[in-house]
């Protein structure tokens, strides 16, 4: 009986179950017609069960060098553990042990954005912060727009999988599947809106002009009493369409000219509050990864998110411009986050 080819895992199978019969090898061998030597370096490779793995010493860190790798870190913010300690002339660590070390003493994050300030900026923001420093805040309409798209952010598709489950499958789409523009304000404790832009329509003056008739004057602003015209403050940035001479103009035809049209520094979106009320909304539309398939759907939800946002909630992100202008004045017209 010549030797053959490897066994199969169905002849493998019946060895085993030969085995537990109580089988000789030989015996096998005869039943399965293959070469006994075959059978006997099978059952003899079985018993013998996996080689245990040969840990290898690892690089004990002393005290020192952990005092080395946190002044390392504070001093390279962003950079990878494999850098941090090459700085510090500690080799031969390897990558699960740096990151068990560096988790004690630090924290993944990511880089913030911000506009760059330089130091005229600093000085308008200061100049800004003075001039409105006595002002009533809870007279004061902030108002911005907002794109939302049907993707939303990247970062915000993670989370914690289930051992053994699959991450649930995202698609993926160019320019986040196309979106949607977004205006509202708030004033004390009032949201006014949200209107939606029409879409494919392009944010100039005369279209912004014509939008802020359409929605905020037509729907919110007429309805409202002499009084509070006569008092109310209207806050935009300095986006071009808002800024521009002839919507300045059109303000002004509008009775919302002089000290009723707020002064705006320059690149300083972390002054406006309405700026805090849009991340509440986008946590609660991309909650859980959440994708959406049509413009209309995602404009939908921002409604719905809009509309859970209570008066306390609003009051708040209000009332802390008076925090907000004396930190600026602190750092000397320095950005002061959100």
């Amino acid at each position: 009986m010549g030797q053959k080819k490897d066994l199969t895992g169905s002849e493998k199978s019946k060895i085993v179950r030969y085995l537990a019969e109580g089988c000789s090898s030989l015996k096998i061998a005869k039943l399965l017609k293959r070469d006994h030597r075959t059978i006997k370096r099978f059952i003899q490779n079985s018993q013998q069960g996996r080689k245990k793995r040969v840990e290898k010493p690892r690089r004990k860190i002393t005290a020192h060098e952990l005092r080395k790798v946190k002044r390392a870190a504070a001093k390279m913010p962003l950079a990878t553990s494999l850098a941090i300690f090459q700085s510090c002339n500690i080799t031969g660590v390897p990558k699960s042990t740096r990151c068990a070390i560096l988790r004690d003493m630090a924290k993944v994050r990511k880089a913030e954005r911000r506009p760059p300030l330089n130091k005229t900026h600093k000085l308008k923001r200061q100049d800004w912060a003075k001039k409105y420093l006595k002002t009533d805040f809870s007279k004061v309409l902030w108002t911005d727009e907002m794109r939302v798209s049907l993707d939303g952010p990247d970062g915000w598709a993670r989370g914690w999988i289930g051992k053994g489950q699959r991450a649930p499958v995202r698609l993926r789409r160019q320019q986040g599947g196309g979106g949607v523009l977004v205006w509202a304000g708030i004033i004390k404790d009032e949201l006014v809106g949200p209107f939606r832009v029409e879409d494919g329509v392009k944010l100039n003056s005369q279209s912004y002009c014509q939008f802020l008739e359409d929605t905020f004057f037509k729907q919110w602003y007429r309805k409202k009493s002499a009084s509070f015209k006569k008092n109310m403050i209207f806050m935009q940035d300095n986006a071009p369409s808002h800024a521009s001479k002839y919507s300045t103009a059109w303000l002004e035809r509008k009775g919302i000219k002089e000290e009723k049209l707020m002064t705006w520094p320059p690149c300083s979106p972390d002054l406006n509050p309405i700026e805090n009320l849009w991340s509440i909304i986008k946590c609660e539309i991309y909650k859980e990864g959440k994708q959406y398939t049509s413009l209309n759907s995602v404009w939908e939800a921002v409604v719905a998110a809009a509309r859970n946002v209570d008066g306390e909630q609003i009051k708040t992100l209000t009332e802390s411009m008076d925090g907000r202008l004396l930190s600026v004045l602190a750092k000397k017209g320095g950005y002061i986050g959100r």
